[in-house]
C-alpha cells in the first residue's frame, strides 16, 4: 500500500470524505470498502505518475490508459471492479462539485460471461450445518449463525449486522438492513429459530460477560463478546468446510445461493425469491431460474409417460 502522506493533500482529504460516504451513506460492507479503496489507491498512483494532481485533471481517456495496463495482467471481473470503483468516485466527486461531469462513465465496463451462482444439495447443507459442536459456547452461535444464513438468505453483513431486538422469534422473523440502508423483514425457519433460542440462552449470555457491554446488543457475539466481523464469518465457514468431509470449497454467499436454488427448485415464485433476498431488480433474481439436475430428473421421470 502506497503511504498516503505523498499524495497531494486535495486528493488525501476527498478519498477520506469518499470512504467515509460509502460507510455511513451508503452503509457499503467492511470488505467492498477495502476493495474499493485498494482500486482507487491504485488508480491515483497511477495519476500521479502521469503527472496528474487533482481529479479535475482526469479525462476520460486517462481511464482507458489506466484499464488497458491492467487488461493484460487481469481477469475482466477484476477490470470492471476497478471501473466500477472509479464510477463510484467519479459520481461523488460531481455531486460535490469537484469535477464538471463523471468521466468514468465514458469507459465501457468489459463484458463478461455469467456464472451460474455455486449452491449446494440437501444433503450437503445438511452436513454442512451439523458441523458445528453444539457443547462449546461457539459452536452454539455457529450453528445459529449457519442455520440463520441458509434459512433466511442474507447477505453475510446484514447478518452481522442484526441486533438482538431485530430478531421476532414468535413471527421467524429479522429485520435488516440492505444495500443502501434499505430495510426488509427476512424469514426463518423451525430449525433456525431452534437454534437461535439456545444460542441466546446458553452461549450468547456467557460470551456478552467477556466484552465492554454498552447499549448496543449485538445478536452474534466473537469470543471477546464484541459484535461478529464478516471477516470471521469467513474464517467460521472455511473452518467447517474443513471439517466435513467431501465438502466442497464454498464461501459464506453459498448459503444465499443454496437458499435461493432450494426456494426455486421447491416452487417459489421469482418474485418472492426476489423480495427475501432484497434484489433492486428482478434480472438480478433470474440467475436462479437455472436448475439443478436432480430436480430436472425428478421433473422428468414424473411427468414423462416413457420414464
Amino acid at each position: 500500500m502506497e503511504d498516503l502522506l505523498i499524495w497531494p493533500p486535495e486528493i488525501e482529504h476527498l478519498i477520506e470524505l469518499y470512504m467515509q460516504y460509502l460507510r455511513v451513506e451508503k452503509r457499503v460492507a467492511d470488505l467492498t470498502l477495502d476493495h474499493y479503496f485498494s482500486d482507487i489507491e491504485q488508480f491515483v498512483a497511477f495519476m500521479i505518475a502521469e503527472g496528474k494532481r487533482s481529479f479535475a485533471e482526469i479525462d476520460h481517456l486517462a481511464i482507458r490508459t489506466f484499464v488497458g495496463r491492467m487488461a493484460k495482467e487481469r481477469e475482466k471481473r477484476t477490470i470492471a471492479r476497478k471501473v466500477s470503483a472509479l464510477r463510484s468516485l467519479f459520481a461523488f466527486l460531481h455531486r460535490e462539485g469537484v469535477v464538471e461531469r463523471n468521466v468514468a462513465k465514458q469507459v465501457h465496463l468489459p463484458k463478461l460471461e455469467r456464472r451460474l451462482p455455486n449452491f449446494l444439495y440437501i444433503d450437503e447443507v445438511t452436513r454442512f450445518l451439523e458441523a458445528p459442536d453444539l457443547t462449546t459456547p461457539l459452536g452454539l452461535r455457529d450453528r445459529a449463525l449457519l442455520e440463520l444464513l441458509y434459512a433466511s438468505g442474507v447477505r453475510v453483513s446484514e447478518c452481522v449486522g442484526l441486533d438482538v431486538s431485530d430478531l421476532d422469534m414468535s413471527l421467524g422473523a429479522a429485520l435488516v438492513f440492505g444495500k443502501g440502508g434499505k430495510e426488509r423483514y427476512v424469514l426463518f425457519g423451525g430449525q433456525a429459530t431452534n437454534a437461535l433460542k439456545q444460542y441466546l440462552t446458553e452461549a450468547r449470555p456467557q460470551l456478552w460477560q467477556k466484552g465492554p457491554g454498552g447499549e448496543s446488543h449485538p445478536l452474534f457475539l466473537n469470543k471477546n463478546g464484541t459484535r461478529l466481523s464478516d471477516r470471521s464469518v469467513r474464517r467460521i465457514v472455511d473452518k467447517y468446510v474443513y471439517q466435513v468431509a467431501g465438502m466442497k470449497k464454498i464461501s459464506p454467499h453459498t448459503l444465499r445461493h443454496t437458499f435461493a436454488t432450494h426456494l426455486l427448485d421447491h416452487g417459489a415464485d421469482l418474485r418472492v425469491i426476489q423480495e427475501l433476498l432484497g434484489h433492486a431488480s428482478l434480472s438480478s433474481t433470474q440467475i436462479y431460474t437455472h436448475t439443478t439436475r436432480e430436480h430436472l430428473e425428478r421433473v422428468y421421470t414424473k411427468a414423462h409417460p416413457r420414464a
